[in-house]
């Protein structure tokens, strides 16, 4: 469990009794109190020059130390890891753990192929992915794979729709037969990234929930709020998933090298690349005082994303939160 200087609650531990949240216990103070939101680690799949060959270890020592989830970020016009084969070696390593795109770009991918792959992932791992999915933003990424970024609302709308029939064993157009592998439970579980109504209306439509790209817990509760109000509204049973992601490094190299990976990787951003390199959680407090902001937000589950791949960084990030 996760803990913080403020109470979740009688409804928040009531909630967290009945949907199973988990956490980490963190004191503050005096005081111990628990959070009731789950807490994942990225691998380190965007970090540039990383060796495919750490993911199987730093999937090992995550579920050793009782993270949650592990995750993904998603660029096509970038030399990162792609999603789910990086999420394929890790489920290979693990047992237990869950797998989270955090987030796929959709509609860079052909619709048919990506069910295939998504349900292969789902079964190889015995039902524990789930598909962070949105649209997208980066017109390299769109024309690195030949597709239209004017088009990404209504090409991420058909995706969807193709994904859940071919995950449910329907042939889909020029095949007579299936083109995923069944999968456990029947579909896999997504989650709808975006600030549109487009978003909040894909998210109670086909989703578990909703995921936050970044920005922090201040910017992310108007859309919570929105997907929330909109789940009730549609008698969706239960609450919806909420999902966030931060980026961290801890140690004096890892801060270092950490802000120049991701200052490269959000390079197109130009001056703004500084504030997403600034805004890393850089020490054990750190990471502890955000963990209550989340909550207070509705955020159930935070992947916390390395910006540097040193495996070192899997245990720093378990003690913090220990």
């Amino acid at each position: 469990m996760v803990s913080g200087p403020h109470s979740p609650g009688v409804i928040g531990a009531l909630a967290a009794t009945l949907l199973g949240y988990g956490g980490v216990g963190v004191s503050v103070g005096p005081t111990t109190w628990r959070l009731f939101i789950e807490v994942g680690i990225g691998l380190p799949n965007a970090v540039r020059g990383v060796s495919g060959a750490v993911f199987p270890q730093w999937a090992r020592r995550a579920e050793e130390r009782g993270f949650a989830a592990l995750s993904t970020i998603d660029r096509v016009a970038y030399p990162s890891y792609d999603s789910l084969t990086a999420l394929a070696a890790a489920a290979g390593a693990t047992r237990r753990i869950r797998l989270v795109t955090g987030i796929l770009l959709g509609p860079l991918y052909t619709p048919v192929l990506l069910a295939k792959t998504s349900a292969s992932v789902a079964a190889i791992s015995g039902g524990r992915l789930t598909l962070g999915i949105a649209v997208g933003g980066r017109e390299d990424d769109f024309q690195a794979v030949h597709r239209s970024i004017h088009t990404r609302g209504r090409d991420l709308d058909a995706e969807l729709e193709l994904l859940h029939r071919a995950w449910a064993g329907e042939p889909v157009e020029g095949s007579p037969q299936p083109v995923a592998p069944p999968v456990p439970g029947g579909r896999v579980p997504v989650l709808l990234g975006g600030n549109t109504e487009a978003a909040v209306r894909r998210a109670v439509r086909w989703g578990e929930g909703w995921i936050a790209g970044g920005g922090g817990p201040g910017m992310a509760a108007p859309m919570i709020e929105r997907v929330r109000a909109a789940w009730k509204q549609a008698n969706r049973e239960g609450e919806p998933r909420i999902g966030a992601l931060a980026y961290f490094a801890l140690g004096d190299e890892a801060i270092r090298t950490g802000a120049e990976n991701l200052k490269d990787y959000y390079g197109f951003l130009g001056e703004y690349a500084e504030a997403v390199a600034g805004s890393m959680l850089t020490s054990p407090q750190a990471i502890r005082d955000a963990l209550p902001g989340y909550e207070a937000a509705g955020v159930t589950e935070l992947y916390l994303d390395p910006a540097t791949a040193s495996l070192d960084q899997v245990d720093r990030l378990a003690d913090a939160i220990a």
